[in-house]
């Protein structure tokens, strides 16, 4: 059926992107006000109706997006040869199209999935007006002020949360508030600009270290046209995208020799979000295993680059003017629970049984899970240098640990390992698994930011049947075991 073939997943896709982004203009997260009239809020009965529009298209979104991989994954070597020959090479030199035409239908969307870009406006506007963003939320921000429509809009516990993120991003997101006077809907419009450029960092950066065209088409289906990519980065705007960017720009640069200008992309990158410093390890695994291996060369991996990142950390800290309050807030997006959280969730139910306040445990399980992290990191790290894993694949590994052992875990932070694993491992098993968690993870949120319960419900749903059909039908062992010799031997 036409439906099946490259072209027909295009479209399909591109109509459940399209219901996405006009389901959202009636139940997505519109601001208090501001809305000019485009984004207002409708009443009770079209947001259901526009949720549901939503529910419908995102899951003609997968379904297309799921097919798609499948074509590529003949064309890699999973199915007869004229299956390859029918759909794999459509649907591999079609790829770049059709990430254009799932994008663009979410362009002018409002805020999908998360209210979060209010709070990147607010904290922009904060710099603005000279609040100290380390030490207040955009509570602080007055009816006068710039961004007091995007801080009337911000969600629950973020209202009085001082910013976790970094100085560069701050900066970016101040640019966009001079630029747009603050008004809520040109300063969201801005954001989603600042996210597009992120989209297309991501799609150079996984094109070059995918290999082959292949592999290239492979890779850009499970990183970026993967719909948790596109539903919470390009409809969401969070910056989580230009994160991941910054860090797949940063690692191309280094597998290519530039190590030093790859440090300083993801320098940046840790001044967007701190999770990017794991990527300075395995540059630093890159730089020592280019300079023989050696006890020197291992030391010269483990301090330059660091040096390097933090010396762009200082200057853009001085540049922004905001002081080095971020050091200190890196930790409060753990002090708000989210039922993602393994840890969390544990730390909790211990607390429960164990203690009339459950915090300290809660606390201590928390600790715990970042120190297991630390350990797989700091092993995935060993295997790569001494040549037994491919350091790319290695960091991505790493960056999925670590967000399902940290304190607080949204469905859009898989995507930081996600991205990276995709780019050199994205028909292997971990691919796989990773694929199915993304196309489980976007029913978790509802389009007007919520969590309710059947998200979850068919978050679970759609990964217990996913993870079987895995198990029935896995995918070949990766494309990391194909690339290591060359990636690590040079």
């Amino acid at each position: 059926m036409w439906v099946f073939s490259a072209s027909g997943c295009r479209w399909l896709g591109a109509g459940g992107s399209l219901a996405v982004a006009v389901g959202g203009w009636f139940a997505g997260t519109l601001p208090v006000r501001g809305g000019w009239g485009l984004w207002e809020r409708h009443g009770t009965a079209p947001a259901v109706a526009g949720a549901l529009l939503a529910y419908l298209g995102l899951t003609l979104l997968v379904a297309a997006w799921w097919r798609y991989g499948v074509l590529l994954g003949r064309d890699a070597g999973g199915g007869p040869s004229g299956d390859r020959a029918a759909g794999g090479r459509d649907a591999r030199g079609g790829v770049l199209a059709t990430l254009v035409c799932w994008t663009v239908p979410l362009l002018l969307a409002p805020p999908l999935y998360s209210a979060d870009v209010y709070s990147y406006v607010a904290q922009g506007a904060m710099v603005l007006e000279g609040h100290d963003v380390y030490g207040a939320g955009p509570s602080v921000l007055g009816p006068g002020d710039l961004g007091a429509e995007a801080a009337a809009s911000v969600g629950g516990h973020w209202t009085d949360t001082p910013a976790p993120y970094g100085p560069a991003f701050l900066l970016l997101a101040a640019a966009v508030v001079k630029l747009t006077g603050g008004a809520v809907v040109p300063a969201v419009l801005g954001m989603r600009l600042i996210a597009l450029g992120a989209l297309a960092l991501a799609v150079w950066a996984v094109r070059g270290l995918g290999g082959g065209p292949g592999g290239r088409a492979g890779a850009l289906w499970l990183a970026v046209l993967n719909p948790l990519f596109l539903i919470h980065v390009v409809g969401g705007t969070h910056n989580d995208g230009l994160m991941t960017a910054l860090v797949l720009g940063g690692v191309l640069l280094a597998t290519r020799g530039r190590w030093v200008l790859g440090s300083v992309l993801v320098g940046l990158a840790v001044m967007v979000k701190s999770p990017a410093a794991v990527a300075l390890l395995f540059i630093g695994v890159v730089v020592a295993r280019r300079a023989g291996g050696g006890a020197r060369a291992l030391a010269k991996g483990l301090v330059l680059p660091g040096a390097v990142a933090g010396a762009v950390a200082a200057g853009a800290t001085l540049l922004a003017g905001t002081g080095f309050g971020w050091l200190r807030t890196q930790s409060v997006a753990g002090s708000i629970h989210t039922a993602l959280s393994v840890t969390s969730d544990l730390g909790l139910g211990l607390g429960l049984l164990l203690a009339d306040d459950p915090d300290p445990v809660k606390d201590a399980v928390q600790k715990l899970g970042l120190a297991a992290a630390l350990v797989l990191i700091a092993v995935l790290a060993w295997r790569s240098w001494r040549g037994l894993l491919d350091p790319v694949l290695g960091l991505g590994l790493s960056l999925v640990a670590l967000v399902a052992l940290s304190p607080m875990v949204q469905p859009w932070y898989l995507l930081w390992g996600t991205a990276v694993v995709a780019s050199v491992a994205w028909y292997g098993r971990a691919g796989q698994v990773l694929a199915v968690l993304s196309a489980a993870l976007v029913y978790e949120t509802a389009p007007s930011g919520r969590t309710p319960w059947y998200g979850f419900a068919a978050a679970a749903l759609v990964a217990a049947l996913g993870l079987l059909r895995a198990r029935r039908e896995p995918w070949r062992a990766g494309a990391a075991e194909d690339a290591e010799p060359v990636r690590a031997g040079r």
